[in-house]
C-alpha cells in the first residue's frame, strides 16, 4: 500500500503561480479576486431582478462593462465598484492593510 502525499492549497499556489510576492502570484491572486467579486455582484443583481443593462443604466455604463465585471474578465476602480453596489443597495465594507514586505493589500 502507498500512501499519499497531501499538499496544503498554498504549497500548490506556490508550484503553480509562484510564490507569494513574486508578479505572477500577485496577477494570479488580482484575477481570482476579479472574479470573486464579479461572481458576488452577478449573484446579488439576480437577487434584486436586475438585468446587466439596467444596472449598467443605473450606474452609467454599458451591460458590457457589467458583463466583463461579473465574468472576472474586466478590471473596474473604487469609484465604479462602489455605485455598483450602492445601486444593488448593498453595504460594502474595504479593508486595506499594509504589508511591508509585499506593499499594499486589498481584502
Amino acid at each position: 500500500m502507498t500512501t499519499k502525499k497531501y499538499t496544503t492549497s498554498e504549497e500548490l499556489e506556490d508550484k503553480y503561480f509562484g510564490k507569494r510576492g513574486t508578479p505572477e502570484r500577485e496577477e494570479y491572486e488580482f484575477a481570482l479576486n476579479m472574479e470573486i467579486l464579479g461572481e458576488k455582484i452577478k449573484q446579488i443583481r439576480k437577487q434584486r431582478h436586475l438585468t446587466q443593462e439596467e444596472l449598467g443604466k443605473l450606474i452609467g455604463v454599458q451591460k458590457a462593462q457589467i458583463s466583463k465585471l461579473e465574468k472576472g474578465t474586466s478590471s473596474a476602480t473604487i469609484a465604479t465598484i462602489t455605485k455598483i453596489f450602492r445601486a444593488l443597495q448593498t453595504k460594502v465594507k474595504l479593508h486595506i492593510e499594509f504589508d511591508d514586505e509585499s506593499g499594499l493589500i486589498l481584502s
